[in-house]
């Protein structure tokens, strides 16, 4: 099927719905799981949770507890629309957090990653 190309739009100017969706699809991928198989654990339709990510739907909360519980995230997570605070406590916090929902080779995976961010 032939798609029109993603036009490039700031946060500011989305919608809360497509805010949810982008932020639903960013996690979902970052799981490497394909739409499909999420709305099979979340037990929902292939194509609603697409309109969802697409911000052209609203989930239920009952909706987002299972797309939670099925990408092994909290809820809240889902409504992580805004960067990161530049406090660098509040920073190290929220990295906190992440790391607590890793397995170990994630684990070492971000280590290597950093490591390489910050070694000269």
């Amino acid at each position: 099927m032939w798609r029109l190309p993603l036009l490039s739009v700031s946060k500011a100017q989305m919608t809360s719905a497509e805010k949810f969706g982008h932020r639903l699809r960013t996690i979902r991928k970052s799981r490497k799981l394909k739409i499909g198989e999420l709305a099979e654990k979340a037990d929902t339709g292939v194509k609603h949770l697409g309109r969802i990510e697409r911000g052209e739907k609203q989930p239920s909360f009952e909706l987002i507890a299972s797309l939670a519980q099925a990408l092994s995230v909290s809820p809240a997570r889902l409504f992580e629309f805004e960067p990161p605070p530049i406090d660098s406590r509040a920073l190290r916090n929220q990295l906190s957090q992440v790391l607590a929902d890793l397995d170990v080779v994630q684990l070492r995976n971000v280590y290597r990653i950093v490591k390489a961010l910050v070694e000269p």
